[in-house]
């Protein structure tokens, strides 16, 4: 039975990129991927299009970009995907469904955003769209504040976390300062993130600067098909198991301390890869909020409901550590443009186990996995991942 691989991918550093417009950001990830690939871009025969907007620009109809930016494209068919922050994943899937159906044999998968055209009042706004409106749209703070709340919450039950969430943003900037495309490549050291200061003030119950990931423009891309291609310029990927479980959106229709969707794709999707935590190398998981990444662990698995803070205490989730999580500095480092994230995550874990990752690179690196989610752990979005 053939397996969808990715063959290609491209990636612009993430960053605030007041010079470089939605087109341009799509055309240099874009025009990447397929090189990298071994194609033109007329070998491609379908494009999905990740890309939030909400309101960061006035363009929207995005899938009809893909033309404009790069004029091969001009009749290929072209489709704009939209799921909150897991929009690159739903791009993805949708380009594995149509490679699964053989309809399409070569596909072009790119996710963009260009976020930093608001000032921060109104990104907030705009990413409150994300939560459930009738009820939490008027939450200080934003989409932080929510965080924030959820954070407030696990305290409450289980203690400070402080120390917990602090680690986390340290070891994630740590990673972020070998990512050529991090928006912050900067090693903040636990002290920073762990006391409050006029450089990282608190922003949302218990959640300081340091513990929100950061507003950034950029775009990602990846080229597939369903087996790999004898001109590509690194060896390729294949998918183990791929899963998306949902959510209620309202948190007041359940426990917002506790990510059931997410730990349901967990457990689906090991089982369908026939593999366990122990077969994984690496994690690279959707750390939005450092309360994100530490509700993550839980629902993976690595720990039980209110211990997840012993992943990182112990040094489990390091980059030396027994089960390494977002080597590439994740969400926190290198930054969260909502339209290419997913996408974002998937080349990384591409060129992890492609051996091409350079200085972020976990040695032997042969099963990998990413999550990516939309909402507070309402669309969710599990790939585990193999060297082909």
């Amino acid at each position: 039975m053939s397996t969808p691989h990715i063959v290609g991918w491209g990636h612009t550093p993430f960053g605030k990129l007041d010079n470089l417009d939605a087109e341009q950001l799509f055309r240099d990830a874009a025009l990447a991927a397929i090189a990298s690939a071994g194609l033109m871009p007329a070998d491609i025969d379908g494009v999905f299009v990740g890309h939030f907007n909400g309101g960061f620009v006035r363009q929207d109809f995005s899938g009809a970009m893909a033309a404009v930016a790069i004029p091969e494209l001009r009749h290929v068919p072209s489709v704009r995907l939209e799921n909150a922050c897991a929009t690159g994943s739903a791009a993805i899937w949708a380009a594995l469904d149509a490679l699964g159906s053989g309809r399409l044999k070569r596909v072009l998968v790119v996710g963009f955003e260009k976020m930093n055209t608001l000032p921060n009042a109104q990104i907030g706004e705009v990413l409150l769209k994300c939560s459930y409106v009738k009820e939490e749209g008027d939450t200080p703070g934003g989409f932080a504040g929510v965080f924030g709340q959820i954070a407030g919450g696990y305290f409450e039950r289980f203690g400070d976390q402080s120390d917990a969430l602090a680690a986390i943003a340290a070891k994630n900037h740590a990673n972020g300062v070998h990512n050529p495309y991090a928006h912050m490549k900067r090693d903040l050291g636990f002290d920073f993130c762990r006391h409050p200061s006029d450089k990282n003030p608190f922003v949302a119950g218990p959640l300081k600067r340091s513990d929100c990931s950061l507003v950034s423009d950029g775009a990602a891309a990846l080229v597939l098909a369903m087996a790999p291609l004898p001109g590509a310029s690194a060896p390729a990927v294949r998918w183990r198991s791929r899963t998306q479980v949902n959510e209620y959106l309202p948190l007041s229709r359940r426990d917002p301390t506790r990510f059931e969707g997410a730990a349901m794709a967990w457990s689906r999707g090991l089982a369908d890869a026939g593999a366990t935590l122990a077969d994984l190398q690496f994690v690279e998981t959707h750390d939005c909020f450092t309360i994100a990444e530490l509700l993550e662990y839980e629902a993976m698995g690595l720990a039980p409901h209110g211990q997840g803070a012993r992943v990182i205490l112990d040094g489990i989730s390091r980059k030396d550590g027994r089960l390494p999580v977002n080597p590439s500095g994740g969400l926190k480092s290198r930054g969260h443009p909502i339209g290419a994230t997913g996408v974002s995550q998937h080349v990384m874990a591409a060129m992890q186990l492609s051996g091409t990752a350079g200085d972020m690179q976990i040695a032997n690196a042969r099963q990998g996995a990413v999550f990516n989610m939309g909402g507070a752990a309402v669309a969710n979005y599990l790939s585990i991942l193999e060297t082909a």
